[in-house]
């Protein structure tokens, strides 16, 4: 009896929003996660629905997700998602919409370590640049540069459908959309395979493509072509962040959309038939279990297959929801207060150690990337550190490291902080690719995530799930899985 009464107060509520007519917008919305995905999509189901819809965004950690920050010695420092590409289109509207800026760029040289000495080593001169890279690798990296710009130049349609109201029920949909098959295949070839077929060598893959891959996805050439064709567009283009912090872009948006953040872990999703559906989530949190009903229902966090902690069940469905879990690479972001051990590097003397960001090769195989990084407020006087200086270094490496390791790398230190993500998924461990809707009004924001990862991805996707959502409530269908979109939205203009 004890569910009778929050079920039939639901009910009421429901018919009472239906008798007004087919136009009554939904009642209440559950967004389960309050990173990126989560915080936008809360925005976006506000922007179409209008203020009378409630929106609950439940949180079981902090609001931000994979967007964080740690504190070293009174500053702040970013620990999860450092930067956003120039063409991170709903980042930089986030960015302006909030009143927030970007912060001042303090610029640094990179280098690819290959676990004995840099393979590749950048200068302050650009065309020397360029000729380092002619001169080692051919024209590989034109060859590069303009697969990932032919990709690029293709997903960035997706703005346009959005803007047009467009939106896919399924991550495949929305891939043939901007690609055709194109793009579905570049889920299924690896990026080593699709690289050699455009004529770029195989050493450039092994000293420089992979690297980056390392950097950003912690994965190697063998993951599937689309996903790396993004990652490698970031490492292209110039990167921006947001002063002050990039999590400030989660907080703003749930306090600019008025969401009711409840601080609590969802456990399950139990469908309500009446008709139309209603949903029942059920929570636990530090006053005990609770649960609520809603007409729409988002989910905005990784569905892990390898950690029950971050599951929960889907009750009453037929048929029933499953397959939409994956493996996630795990990524150890670590934070160094410390004398960088510029000997390992190969350079005797610190204060001639020219580098500030490191990628590495698939040797060393114990870290990633190693960035002597800026906090999140850079001042007027901000200077970055001399190399013979202790500095914050950010190293991101795929297990925890060792004493021994971390005495590898630094001469001495103050200070280790960490933060441990499932920082993206493990590329080749789902054979399918996910749908965003699971059923009538419930859907799956992170099924993007499985055909590419990144802050702008889950942006792009919660725009989807927003769009999605309302085309469904309105049953405005023409505007879902529409076929030769790019015919169609030129004759709408």
């Amino acid at each position: 009896m004890a569910l009778a009464a929050p079920l039939l107060a639901a009910l009421a509520t429901f018919f009472a929003a239906a008798a007004g007519g087919g136009d009554a917008p939904p009642g209440k919305i559950a967004v389960v996660g309050a990173g990126i995905g989560g915080s936008a999509v809360a925005h976006f189901l506000q922007q179409h629905f209008g203020p009378r819809a409630q929106i609950d965004v439940y949180e079981k950690g902090t609001v931000g997700g994979r967007l964080a920050t740690i504190s070293v010695n009174k500053q702040h420092y970013e620990s999860g998602a450092a930067s956003f590409h120039s063409l991170s289109l709903h980042m930089q509207d986030f960015v302006k919409l909030l009143g927030l800026r970007h912060r001042r760029e303090v610029v640094g040289r990179s280098a690819i370590f290959g676990g004995e000495h840099f393979v590749l080593e950048e200068t302050d001169w650009y065309l020397l640049n360029l000729f380092r890279l002619w001169w080692h690798y051919g024209i590989s990296f034109l060859r590069l540069q303009m697969w990932v710009e032919e990709v690029m130049e293709k997903f960035m349609r997706i703005y346009k459908y959005q803007a047009h109201g467009y939106a896919f029920s399924g991550v495949e949909e929305l891939l043939y959309s901007l690609g055709e098959s194109a793009f579905i295949n570049m889920t299924q070839r690896s990026v080593a395979e699709s690289l050699l077929q455009v004529g770029v060598t195989q050493r450039f893959i092994d000293d420089v493509v992979s690297a980056v891959l390392r950097a950003s996805y912690g994965q190697s050439a063998a993951m599937p072509a689309f996903a790396g064709a993004m990652s490698l567009a970031g490492a292209q283009g110039s990167l921006w962040s947001v002063e002050g912090g990039n999590k400030l872009v989660c907080s703003g948006l749930l306090k600019l959309t008025k969401a009711n953040v409840i601080h609590a872990t969802v456990t399950s999703v139990t469908l309500h038939s009446t008709g139309k559906a209603l949903y029942q989530v059920g929570y636990e949190s530090e006053a005990g279990s609770g649960s609520d009903f809603y007409d729409i229902v988002v989910i905005a966090t990784p569905l892990h297959l390898d950690n029950s902690s971050s599951n929960f069940t889907f009750e009453g469905f037929t048929p029933p929801i499953d397959d939409i879990q994956g493996s996630f690479q795990p990524t150890i972001v670590s934070l160094v207060h410390g004398y960088l051990n510029s000997s390992y590097f190969g350079f005797l003397d610190p204060k001639l150690f020219p580098f500030t960001n490191i990628l590495t090769t698939d040797f060393p195989s114990f870290f990633c990337t190693l960035d002597n990084i800026c906090p999140v407020n850079i001042s007027a006087s901000f200077r970055r550190k001399q190399p013979q200086e202790a500095a914050v270094w950010r190293v991101q490496s795929p297990k925890p490291l060792l004493r021994t390791q971390l005495k590898t790398l630094f001469r001495s230190y103050y200070s280790v902080q960490t933060a441990e993500w499932q920082a993206h998924p493990l590329y080749g461990s789902r054979t399918t690719l996910p749908r965003f809707a699971l059923h009538d009004q419930l859907f799956y924001l992170n099924a993007l995530e499985w055909a590419a990862s990144s802050v702008e991805v889950m942006a792009v996707a919660a725009k989807n799930v927003a769009l999605l959502a309302y085309n469904r409530w309105y049953q405005d269908l023409d505007k879902i899985d529409q076929k030769d979109l790019m015919h169609k939205v030129k004759t709408e203009l």
